[in-house]
């Protein structure tokens, strides 16, 4: 059973936001990591050295598993950062940065 029908939620209407320039649709009220997951998506960063992937951990900010580039801002926690119209979303390699 979907969660929201469980809670009888009615979100506002989808939008659309980019993940690695693919069309993703997500809800008011989603963070990014939220929306992602929504979409299938359960991976978009992977380590500095070794270069394994990474997603949500803890998914409450405490880590750093789910950092994401958003509207070029690297290192962005995907749990913690609300999904806006139009943002877009970037796999993050490594520190995010051109190193």
């Amino acid at each position: 059973m979907n969660p929201r029908e469980l809670v009888r939620a009615q979100p506002g209407p989808a939008f659309t936001v980019t993940l690695d320039d693919r069309e993703i649709e997500a809800l008011p009220g989603q963070t990014v990591a939220a929306a992602l997951w929504a979409a299938g998506v359960t991976s978009w960063r992977a380590t500095r050295d070794a270069g394994r992937p990474r997603g949500v951990f803890c998914g409450i900010g405490v880590c750093f598993d789910c950092l994401v580039t958003v509207n070029d801002r690297p290192n962005q926690r995907a749990c913690l950062v609300p999904v806006r119209p139009g943002d877009a979303i970037r796999t993050q390699e490594g520190t995010g940065h051109h190193d």
